[in-house]
């Protein structure tokens, strides 16, 4: 960690840091909302990290506005991309995208809980670890309009930037090292992020164990 702490010692000034770091922020949350392989919320935590450090009084605002308003065009754009697939003959690659980050099982329980709870889904499944995109694909297989995906999208964009901004900031106060505070960030996202996975391997190595047990 060396490394990291020198580099963070010998940082640029915060203007030119604020002037090169919030386009890269939109530029890669976007292309991470376009393309869910690029880890996002550990961004928007990383920068907040970066700007609760800073003495600009404005830079976390700036953070979530530039996080929530990338996150909300490129959400957006991938449903107007899915949308013209569903009604392409021969699809997009955008919308196969789609259909392959969105199993079976999940995109089954994400309609369901669409036609039951309908926009409130959409706000929570940014805020669900890999929810995003079987919601999504639900809310294309179900006609939404662009319109109303939009609507229900935008509060779901704000309260994912305050989730993880949040996080940054947590571990902005707990260290007094930017680079500390990034590191702590970035291992409780990626935990976030990790934790449905291990839930779901644990409870299906769980379940054929207990079926192998005698009844009572």
């Amino acid at each position: 960690m060396n490394w990291l702490a020198a580099a963070t010692t010998n940082a640029p000034p915060e203007s030119t840091q604020q002037a090169i770091g919030y386009p890269t922020l939109f530029l890669l949350v976007l292309i991470g909302a376009l393309v869910p392989v690029v880890p996002t919320g550990a961004l928007v935590s990383s920068a907040a990290v970066v700007a609760f450090h800073q003495t600009a009084p404005f830079a976390l605002a700036l953070v979530f506005a530039t996080a929530s308003t990338a996150a909300f065009l490129g959400d957006v754009a991938l449903y107007w991309l899915g949308r013209r697939g569903m009604g392409s003959k021969n699809g997009s690659r955008w919308l196969e995208a789609i259909r392959a980050r969105a199993p079976a099982d999940r995109l089954a329980r994400a309609q369901e809980k669409l036609a039951d709870h309908g926009v409130t889904v959409l706000v929570l499944s940014r805020l669900v670890p890999a929810g995003r995109i079987p919601v999504m694909l639900a809310c294309l297989m179900a006609q939404w309009p662009l319109r109303r995906f939009a609507r229900g999208n935008a509060p779901a964009c704000l309260a994912w930037a305050v989730t993880y901004q949040l996080i940054g900031i947590l571990g902005g106060s707990l260290f007094s090292e930017p680079w500390e505070g990034v590191v702590a960030a970035v291992a409780l996202t990626v935990a976030i992020s990790a934790a449905p996975g291990v839930w779901r391997r644990v409870r299906g190595t769980a379940g054929p164990q207990a079926d192998t047990r005698d009844p009572v």
